[in-house]
């Protein structure tokens, strides 16, 4: 399945090493001021080389767009966009050809398809996810008329973690630093130990936080497309995700409901919520809080040190993979989580608005 969403919907396509990554997106609405500038932005803050601390593979990561865009603004026709490999470097990857690399989806695309590009995992890549930045800021663009402000941080990379949560933070502070942590102090220990793993050629995982603020209530559906889950679904399609919780998630259990419930009062003439445990969801239903969620990435698969595995005949070989990867991804994952925070957003807003007249 290469397509995302109902209304606001995304086919993509491109691999690793392949010529390009790009995609059609359907369902944007036509009028929305188109601002290159801000697209090319977001595109930067995914790509390979920003930092010491990711993969030193360098890529302009300059976005061409086809069709659906005229004099500045989108048409409402389907908007085709390429986005061309520049920095490939295949042969450091010949040594997978006939391997199975623990933990990546070798074994199991070969499985399923009875034929894998090995070269940096092909579609399997996390280079993928360019046509998801792409999109992404369509749709933050297009979100921008509701004012629906999403910002996505680091808050954890292995044991080092934010000591609260993100109500005591300023989120303006989120690219001071490579990272993407709003708090100095603690972005200054996430970056020396992913410094340290790289140094020792093994990865590490964490978490990344992402907060929607000013989403208009009533999105979501009450049964099988709840917003959660389908924001669920969205974080779950990343390369490295293990897990999704939104507002207290599992922490929330330990709690009775006495104490969970959260207490509807009166706020500037406006119904709202006296706590958010909920996220900023109710009933699979946006309330119009905050909407907060967390998504769990694992060290990537990919490690430079030797590892015992096995080959397309079973034999059990010894291998040391090649190349330019991330010690940590969570840096430029950050973006790729606003993306899809905002294809979700946008799509149920225009789903909403098929439901009942104004």
């Amino acid at each position: 399945m290469n397509s995302f969403g109902t209304i606001f919907r995304l086919t993509s396509f491109g691999e690793s090493h392949g010529k390009g990554v790009g995609g059609v997106i359907d369902g944007m609405p036509a009028g929305v001021e188109i601002d290159m500038d801000f697209i090319q932005k977001e595109l930067n803050r995914r790509r390979p080389g920003q930092s010491s601390i990711v993969t030193p593979r360098k890529e302009g990561d300059k976005v061409e767009f086809l069709s659906g865009i005229f004099n500045g603004y989108s048409t409402g026709t389907p908007i085709g966009f390429v986005v061309y490999n520049e920095n490939q470097h295949s042969s450091d990857y010949d040594n997978l050809r006939e391997a199975y690399r623990p933990s990546h989806a070798d074994y199991t695309y070969q499985q399923k398809y009875g034929y894998r590009d090995h070269r940096g995992g092909g579609r399997s890549s996390a280079r993928e996810t360019i046509a998801r930045c792409v999109a992404g800021a369509l749709a933050k663009l297009a979100l921008r008329k509701l004012s629906v402000d999403i910002r996505a941080f680091t808050s954890q990379v292995g044991p080092i973690k934010l000591p609260k949560d993100y109500t005591h933070y300023d989120l303006n502070k989120i690219e001071s630093n490579i990272v993407r942590c709003p708090d100095a102090d603690t972005a200054e220990k996430m970056i020396e130990l992913i410094a340290d793993v790289k140094s020792e050629g093994d990865t590490i995982g964490g978490v990344i936080t992402c907060v929607i603020k000013n989403v208009p209530v009533g999105l979501g559906d009450p049964v099988f497309n709840k917003l959660h889950a389908d924001l669920g679904n969205a974080m779950l399609s990343i390369n490295a995700v293990k897990g999704f919780e939104y507002g207290m998630g599992f922490d929330g259990v330990q709690y009775r409901g006495s104490e969970m419930n959260d207490v509807f009062i009166k706020k500037d003439g406006k119904v709202s919520t006296m706590t958010n445990h909920s996220g900023g969801i109710q009933g699979g239903i946006s309330n119009g809080e905050d909407i907060y969620f967390r998504v769990a990435f694992k060290p990537i698969a990919t490690i430079l040190r030797d590892i015992r595995t096995l080959d397309y005949a079973g034999n059990e070989i010894n291998l040391k993979a090649k190349g330019r990867h991330d010690p940590c991804v969570l840096p430029r994952a950050v973006p790729i989580v606003e993306s899809m925070a905002a294809m979700v957003i946008l799509d149920h807003y225009l789903l909403n608005k098929t439901r009942h007249m104004d």
